[in-house]
This record gives C-alpha cells, structure tokens and sequence, in this order.
C-alpha cells in the first residue's frame, strides 16, 4: 500500500512568542516493511535556525528554532510512504517458554540482544509497580510459549480497558489508567510495555498512523484522521513484533510508523519551548489518504 500523510499542527497564542525551540518527530521510518519515499516539513514562519538528524533510537528528527515575535505556529508535515503486506501472525510462532525467551535474552551478546535491553528499565512515562505487576500475571503461565503471552496480554487489554478519547492526557500515571481501566492507544501501550518489562520482556512503544474509513455512507473528512500508537515486544528467535492492542491485533499495511522509543516522550511529535505567548490554542488535522500503486 502507498500512503500520503498531512499532518498539520497549528498554535495561536494570546501574546506574541518571542522566542521559541523546538523538535520534530513526523517523518516516517525505514524498515524491512515500510519506505519512506518522499517528505516534506513545512514550519511557518520560517525558523532563523533549523537542522535535521538521526536520534539515539535512529528516528529522524528536525529541530528548529524562532528568535523572531510571531502569534501562531504553523507545522505541516507531507510524507508519502509504502507499506508492504505484514506476514500472519502464524510466521512469528515458536514453542519457546517466556521464560526461556527471558534466559537467552539476558545470556545473548548479539547486537540485537543487546540493544533490547535498553527496553527493558522503566522510562519516564512507563514504571513498574506491583499492581501492574499483579495484573499482567495471569497471561505469563508458566510454560506458554512468549507469543502466546504477549497475544494474551493484548487480548486482555483490548477486553478490559474501554477505548475512552478525552479520558487521559499525556501526563495520567498508569497507576490511574489501571484504575479507571480507560484511556486512548498511547495508555494502552504504556501498559502493555510495563506490563511485558515487569517480566523481563523487552517493549518498546511505537508512534505512528492507522488509515482509518468513514462510516458506511459517509464520505472521509479531511482532516478528521488521527495519530496512532502500538507497541513492539522483543523475541528472541523473530527479533521485534508489533501488537495493537487498541484493535486487538497485529498492525497490518493499514499501521504506518514514524518512530519508536521507550515511550511517547521519546517520540513526542513535535515538542518545545517557548517564551512569551500567555494562554495558547492547539488544533491538530492529519490525513491519511490512500494512493494508487504504481507500476
């Protein structure tokens, strides 16, 4: 599947701005599965300072900054990306426990090994505690193979948690979300990565896009599509394998990433500082629209 995705974020504020400083994260990532073919990050006004890099998880990232007064900020991202059929779920089976997937991630010295367990430490938005700890028990039976109690999980999640848009913010603890069992894609996945952490299962959480349809009937507003987050667990025989568990399912060629780290802090997609602007207005719009292939 080929995609373009618009995703514009726009800021007006009470006071001008004199200065501000900021990161980007909206370019989409290369993998095995998805290329990025073409992007474009449009910031208006045009920043006096801007540079583009490579962050320490290998997700692109533009920082730029305005020394200039300005009463609104206008960031708009175009990506166009191909997205290659995900293999069933079936392909990423093997009978090995979890807790002998524990043992050879721990004893393994390869790169890979190594550099999952970099997921493995609580982060800044995900921290283990005994009642995560006591919730994600039931799916770690003892001898079930990893891929089995990772599914569980997921499946437990999507069944107990209620899919509640304006019932969180960035900052609810998971110690809440557990709590009022609701939330949005980005709690489910911290919990989810809490949860496979406690045991000694590399996660990491993955920011993205899921290509939603209207209604039957209805035609798509523009606009009207969203960001998306899921998360990844580490295998040691497969290597990283994502899991939604906000639909319950492995993303498919419908899910399209554009970074991943320990949490959403990591991949926040645009973040800043800024001085001045008193009381401010956010308005985000982002498209996901479907393109013909090409031959």
């Amino acid at each position: 599947m080929r995609y373009r995705i618009v995703h514009e974020t726009a800021y007006a504020y009470e006071e001008p701005v004199r200065s501000c400083q900021n990161e980007v994260h909206l370019i989409p990532r290369g993998s095995a599965s998805q290329r990025c073919l073409r992007y474009r990050v449009d910031i208006d006004p045009g920043p006096g300072c801007r540079t583009e890099r490579e962050d320490f998880f290998g997700n692109r990232v533009i920082y730029f900054a305005i020394d200039d007064p300005h009463e609104r900020l206008v960031v708009t991202a175009t990506s166009e990306v191909s997205v290659a059929p995900q293999p069933s779920e079936s392909a990423f089976y093997a009978e090995i426990p979890w807790r002998e997937a524990v043992r050879r991630i721990q004893a393994g010295r390869t790169a890979s090994h190594l550099e999952a367990c970099q997921y493995l430490a609580d982060s800044p938005m995900v921290a283990v505690t005994s009642e995560i700890r006591r919730y994600a028990a039931p799916s770690f039976q003892k001898r079930r193979p990893i891929a089995e109690v990772v599914h569980d999980l997921m499946a437990r999640i999507h069944r107990d948690f209620t899919y509640e848009p304006g019932a969180t913010t960035v900052a609810t603890p998971l110690s809440t979300v557990l709590k009022e069992r609701r939330g949005v894609c980005q709690d489910f996945s911290h919990f989810a990565i809490a949860c496979l952490r406690s045991r000694g299962i590399p996660a990491r959480y993955v920011s993205g896009y899921l290509e939603t349809e209207p209604r039957p009937g209805q035609a798509k507003l523009g606009g009207a599509d969203a960001s998306h987050a899921w998360f990844s667990a580490y295998d040691p025989v497969f290597g990283w394998i994502d899991y939604d568990p906000t639909n319950n399912q492995l993303p498919t060629a419908r899910h399209i990433t554009t970074a991943w780290g320990r949490d959403y802090s990591d991949v926040t997609p645009l973040k800043g500082i800024i001085y001045g602007g008193g009381r401010q207005r956010a308005r985000v719009a982002v498209d996901v629209i479907a393109l013909e292939e090409t031959a």
